[in-house]
């Protein structure tokens, strides 16, 4: 009779790691989101990666390989294509008595096993380890692509003639294998996603073509590309992206949908005309950066609960504000993932639709042709949704049908641009909404931004805090007694930056009688805002704070984005 298989669960609690509470709310998370309970636990910053796969190792009877002080023998590498190793993030570790040794990071995923078996014509012998290791190994193992970038820039022929006719280009005369250049403009994408970037911009200057990338919300810059070059350049990625490379007088957008190391990533291409030539903006678009789990996205656990309690209401308005990339649509998605069921109906309104979704109907906006949010808001109240996303309030029609929709038994998601929540209320009566209106279709107003998260891998106490930063948090002396700041000392993990990763901080206001009183008042955002912190809402500033102090991040990043009302720096 075979063996039954210990529970991952039981595994962690016999070995003191977590208690049985944490499983059974870890349990009911992972069941809600549709996730593995290893998954969740990590998720919910329960217990580690390595520990979870330690567990499942031990689960399955499966030896653990620490890859950070194992070494993969490089010829053993050369037993399996580094397109099938980076796809499926396997590490073969050699042959033994006929079988292949190669670490894996789910010993559920039967058909990559099946797969392997079959193209290899071998049997297996699984090692598990944590699958960001593996993801880390392949990449130091396999990617040069910073030395592969410089030499075809020191390949190109610097002596291209600067006057050539856009004009006369066709989409053959720059193939994949046409010139340097064009590898090259390959290459910076590949690097880009290598380095986790959001977005790649291609900035024409005086004398030069500048290339940043943009990781965690900061631009960092690349090498420059020639100035005779960019023609060239421009060209190249207009013809990836599907736009008229005649066109340099108009603005003009286009997507690219291009294989990098193995994962199918598709690219949304922005060009705008310039003094000294077009600019172009690739924003990166990873369906996995909005699928992260609500858990992930940064809340406190009462904050946690209160979203949840929100989102499953059956009608209402749910508005989340913030500036451009503070990942509003991030946030709607997680949400959306949460409700989105085979007895619930969504249809989102989106400019543009950037994610594509099973089981959502997703309209995209084309103005060019009257297909607006106002229009698209109307027709889709005829399709009987449950669930409507607004991709953004923007006028007072879009606002009104919205809460006219939320009113008639509709639950309402929508992004609107304020700097904090009360504000909110105030930005939608200066647009004309009736503030009744506003009063009772508005369930709940959160505002968010992210901020960069302290690199675990050098992760140190801060000994001397700016004194400045924490009088814009407002941090007293007494709050810090006994405590500590950190801060991230730098490692080539995070390229020296000390940052990896980005977390939201947020100030949730659920409304109540109090606050549908002074909206229908017109009250000041002041009043509001106090109305709102006196029936708990933690202020975006508070929010950061409890994360600084938690070792997350640094009290530098809460001070970029939220500071101390009447505070300012000199």
């Amino acid at each position: 009779m075979a063996r039954k298989r210990k529970k991952l669960g039981d595994i962690l609690v016999a070995w003191g790691v977590l208690d049985q509470k944490d499983v059974e709310k870890a349990v009911q998370y992972a069941n809600s989101s549709h996730r593995r309970l290893g998954d969740a636990l990590v998720e919910m910053n329960l217990v580690d990666e390595d520990q979870v796969t330690k567990a499942m190792a031990t689960q399955f009877d499966l030896e653990y390989v620490d890859l950070d002080h194992s070494v993969v023998p490089p010829n053993a590498l050369e037993l399996m294509t580094e397109d099938l190793i980076r796809k499926h993030l396997v590490l073969p570790m050699g042959k033994e008595n006929g079988r292949l040794k190669v670490i894996i990071h789910d010993p559920l995923d039967l058909d990559t096993m099946d797969l392997l078996r079959f193209r290899l014509n071998t049997e297996l012998e699984c090692a598990l380890a944590p699958k960001s290791k593996i993801k880390r190994y392949i990449d130091t193992f396999f990617d040069q692509i910073d030395k592969s970038i410089d030499a075809t820039m020191s390949s190109i022929d610097a002596s291209i003639d600067a006057s050539i006719d856009v004009d006369s280009l066709k989409a053959e005369d720059l193939d994949e294998d046409s010139a340097p250049v064009v590898k090259l403009i390959n290459k910076i994408i590949d690097e880009a996603v290598k380095l986790r970037a959001s977005d790649i911009h291609i900035e024409p200057m005086s004398d030069r073509v500048r290339v940043r990338y943009r990781i965690d919300g900061v631009c960092i810059e690349r090498d420059s590309i020639p100035k005779q070059l960019q023609p060239i350049v421009i060209a190249r990625y207009k013809i990836m992206s599907g736009m008229d490379i005649a066109e340099r007088r108009l603005p003009q957008d286009g997507r690219i949908k291009k294989n990098v190391s193995g994962q199918d990533i598709d690219f949304r291409v922005s060009a705008l005309p310039g003094y000294h030539g077009e600019s172009m903006v690739l924003r990166i678009l990873r369906p996995e950066s909005v699928l992260v789990g609500i858990q992930a996205l940064g809340f406190a656990q009462d904050d946690y609960q209160r979203f949840l309690k929100i989102i499953k209401r059956p009608n209402g308005i749910f508005l989340v504000t913030g500036p451009t990339g503070s990942g509003k649509t991030t946030t709607l998605y997680s949400a959306l993932q949460v409700l989105n069921r085979p007895d619930k109906k969504i249809i989102t309104a989106e400019d543009p639709v950037e994610y594509n979704f099973t089981g959502m109907n997703q309209c995209q906006v084309r103005s060019e042709i009257g297909l607006t949010f106002s229009a698209i808001l109307r027709s889709m109240l005829r399709q009987a949704p449950n669930i409507i996303l607004v991709g953004e309030i923007r006028d007072q029609e879009v606002a009104d049908i919205a809460i006219q929709a939320a009113l008639t038994g509709h639950l309402v998601f929508s992004t609107l641009h304020t700097n904090d929540s009360p504000s909110a209320i105030t930005r939608l009566i200066d647009m004309g909404v009736k503030p009744f209106l506003v009063a009772s279709a508005i369930q709940a107003i959160m505002a968010q931004r992210l901020v960069r998260v302290i690199c675990k891998e050098c992760r140190t106490v801060d000994p001397e805090p700016d004194p400045k930063q924490l009088k814009l948090l407002g941090f007293s002396e007494s709050k810090l007694a006994g405590k500590k700041l950190y801060k991230g000392a730098g490692c080539k993990r995070c390229n020296n930056g000390g940052y990896r990763g980005r977390i939201g901080i947020f100030e949730m206001m659920l409304m109540n009688s109090e606050i549908r009183e002074l909206a229908f008042t017109r009250a000041p955002t002041n009043k509001i805002r106090a109305a709102a912190i006196a029936s708990g809402m933690r202020t975006l500033v508070e929010d950061g704070k409890l994360k600084t102090l938690e070792g997350i991040t640094t009290i530098n990043e809460v001070s970029r984005h939220a500071q101390v009302e009447g505070l300012t720096s000199d």
